[in-house]
C-alpha cells in the first residue's frame, strides 16, 4: 500500500468573518484530505481581509509554511480556497513543494470516486476546465507532479501536452456525454410515461443518504463515514407501507463552496432531482454546522429550480445527540437511520407528507376489475379497503396525485 501524503493546510481569516463557519470549512478541508488518503500534519492560518493578489498570502506567512515543509518533510499544501493560476504558480515557486486549492482536492476525489463511465467522463471534463488556465507557463513543470493527491485522473501525459489537445479533448468529452444525457432523458421520459412516481434523497455529503437508501431498498450501494462516498446516482424501485411503489434515487452529496466546473459537469447528475415528484433532505443532525448544511442544499436545490417540490427533511444521526433537536425545517422527522424503526418511521412520514399535497378520493371498483384495483394499490396511498358482498366490488378510499391519469375516473 502507498504511503499516505504529508499534508499542510492553509487558511486566510478575516476581521468579523463567521467564526463557527470558518471552523467548519478548515474541519471540512481536513475531512477532505482524509478523504483523499492523506495525512495532515499542520494547519497554518493567517488573519488578512484581503487576499493577496500575488501570492495570496504575505512573504513572511509563505517562508514561515516554506520552513516547516522543509524541516518536516511536507508532500502537499493545501489552500482553502480557489487560487488564481497566477497565484498557484508563484506560490508553487516560493514553497518549492507541491501546492493545490480546495477545488483541485474535491476534484481529486470525485477521480477516485467515479465508478460509471458518465461518471468518469463528468470529473474529467471539471478537471480539464480547472487545469487549462493553470496551464499557462507551466510547460514540462507539470511533468514534476509525480502522482499523489490533485493529480489523479486525467494523467499527467495529458496535462503536459499542449492547450489545443485538451481543447479538443473537452469537446470531445462534451459530445459524448450530450449523448449520455439525451440517453438518461430517453429513461426519464419512459418513468414518466411508466407514471412512476419518483423520489430523490439529497442532502450534504455525508448526512447518511446512502445509509438510509440501502437500509430502506435492501441494496448494497457504496456506504462509508467519507464524503462524496456516492458519485453517480443510483435508483431502485420501494414500495412505502400503503403499497405505493416508487422510484426512490440517491444522489451525490452537497458541499459549500463546490468547484463552479463541476457543478456543471454534474448538471446531468443532479438533474434526476429536479425531475423527481418528491424530495428526502437529509440532514447530519449531530452536525455542529448543520444548519449551514442545510442553506447550501437548499440553495443549490434553488438553483436546480426543484425548490418548489414537495419535500420532507430527515434529521439523521440523533443518536449522537447528547441534549435536545429543534428541527428548522417543516414537515420533518428526527431519527437514527441505523434503528429499523426509524426507517419505517421515515416511510410512514412520507405518506404523511403526500396526503396532504395529494387529492383525496372514495370510490368503487367491480370484482371483475382486478387490473384497475392492482393499479390504484401500487399507484396512488390505499387508507381503506374493504369488499362490499352486495354490490360485489371493493369500496377504497385513499389519496392520489393530482396528475394521476386515473383520477378522473375516481372523483
Amino acid at each position: 500500500m502507498a504511503e499516505k501524503e504529508q499534508v499542510v493546510l492553509v487558511a486566510r481569516a478575516e476581521t468579523g468573518q463567521d467564526d463557527k463557519r470558518f471552523h467548519s470549512s478548515l474541519e471540512e478541508l481536513q475531512s477532505l484530505t482524509e478523504t483523499a488518503d492523506g495525512v495532515v500534519k499542520n494547519t497554518f492560518i493567517q488573519k488578512r481581509d484581503r487576499v493577496h493578489p500575488a501570492t495570496y498570502l504575505g512573504e513572511g506567512k509563505l517562508q514561515e509554511i516554506k520552513a516547516y515543509a522543509a524541516d518536516n518533510e511536507i508532500d502537499l499544501v493545501i489552500f482553502n480556497e480557489e487560487l488564481s493560476p497566477g497565484q498557484l504558480k508563484n506560490i508553487t515557486d516560493r514553497l518549492e513543494v507541491r501546492v493545490i486549492d480546495r477545488s483541485q482536492l474535491i476534484l481529486d476525489i470525485f477521480a477516485q470516486r467515479a465508478k460509471t463511465k458518465e461518471g468518469k467522463l463528468q470529473v474529467e471534463l471539471a478537471q480539464l476546465q480547472y487545469l487549462l488556465p493553470r496551464l499557462a507557463g507551466k510547460g514540462t513543470e507539470l511533468s514534476r507532479l509525480g502522482g499523489g493527491i490533485g493529480t489523479r485522473g486525467p494523467g499527467e501525459t495529458k496535462l503536459e501536452s499542449d492547450r489545443r489537445h485538451i481543447r479538443r479533448r473537452i469537446d470531445d468529452i462534451k459530445k459524448r456525454l450530450s449523448a449520455v444525457v439525451k440517453q438518461r432523458e430517453q429513461y426519464r421520459k419512459r418513468r414518466k410515461e411508466n407514471k412512476a412516481f419518483q423520489v430523490a434523497i439529497v442532502g450534504y455529503t455525508n448526512a447518511g443518504k446512502s445509509t438510509f437508501f440501502n437500509r430502506a431498498t435492501e441494496s448494497e450501494s457504496f456506504e462509508e463515514n467519507l464524503l462524496f462516498a456516492t458519485l453517480d446516482p443510483l435508483t431502485r424501485q420501494l414500495q412505502l407501507p400503503s403499497g405505493l411503489q416508487v422510484l426512490l434515487t440517491d444522489t451525490v452529496g452537497f458541499i459549500q463552496d463546490l468547484p463552479t466546473t463541476l457543478i456543471a459537469a454534474f448538471r446531468s447528475t443532479l438533474e434526476e432531482v429536479t425531475e423527481a415528484d418528491f424530495i428526502l433532505h437529509m440532514v447530519d443532525a449531530s452536525h455542529p454546522d448543520h444548519e449551514q448544511h442545510e442553506k447550501t442544499v437548499l440553495k443549490l436545490l434553488g438553483e436546480l429550480k426543484a425548490d418548489h417540490l414537495p419535500m420532507l427533511t430527515v434529521y439523521n444521526k440523533i443518536d449522537l445527540l447528547s441534549g435536545d433537536f429543534i428541527p428548522n425545517a417543516f414537515p420533518s422527522i428526527t431519527v437514527s437511520v441505523h434503528d429499523p424503526i426509524d426507517i419505517k418511521r421515515i416511510l410512514d412520514k412520507m405518506e404523511e407528507t403526500l396526503k396532504k399535497e395529494w387529492d383525496n378520493y372514495h370510490t368503487f371498483i367491480p370484482a371483475g376489475e382486478g387490473k384497475q384495483l392492482q393499479r390504484l394499490k401500487e399507484e396512488s396511498i390505499v387508507s381503506s379497503f374493504h369488499f362490499d358482498e352486495e354490490r360485489e366490488g371493493y369500496v377504497l378510499a385513499g389519496a392520489i396525485h393530482p396528475d394521476h391519469p386515473m383520477k378522473h375516473q375516481l372523483l
